[in-house]
């Protein structure tokens, strides 16, 4: 069980590289263009969650059934959740005085965090299964 636990959470983690990279590259794209960096946040985190929600229900967590409205909008609340988190993050970071850089990340990470719990435990579980530990 461990060994599979580990195999999601590397994927995963694959992934969200992945959806990082394409984030950062948006968001440093429009800040070089003057998009406001609020504004480049909701652009740049939104213009992931297609590419996340594809290969994390096919290849991290090997969902088989046929996709859902429940499981969308599940996926949905979760990226809200974690998009709301990173822009917090990100706002509050940058009032403080750190770098735009530095700020990023801090916020990308808070909001991983969020995004990897409510995918495994709630978007992607498998409700025949009981209930399995992170």
């Amino acid at each position: 069980m461990l060994k599979k636990q580990m195999t999601t959470l590397i994927r995963f983690g694959t992934v969200g590289v992945g959806n990082t990279l394409i984030d950062f590259c948006v968001f440093f794209l429009l800040t070089a263009l003057q998009v406001p960096y609020l504004i480049a946040q909701v652009c740049s985190y939104t213009s992931g969650i297609a590419n996340s929600y594809i290969w994390n229900r096919i290849w991290t967590f090997e969902v088989k059934k046929k996709a859902d409205k429940q499981e969308m909008i599940r996926f949905i609340a979760v990226n809200l959740a974690a998009s709301g988190m990173t822009f917090l993050l990100l706002f509050g970071l940058q009032k403080a005085g750190l770098s735009l850089l530095i700020s990023k990340l801090i916020a990308t990470v808070g909001g991983m965090v969020i995004n990897f719990i409510g995918n495994r435990l709630w978007v992607f579980r498998d409700p025949l299964k009981k209930s399995e530990s992170m």
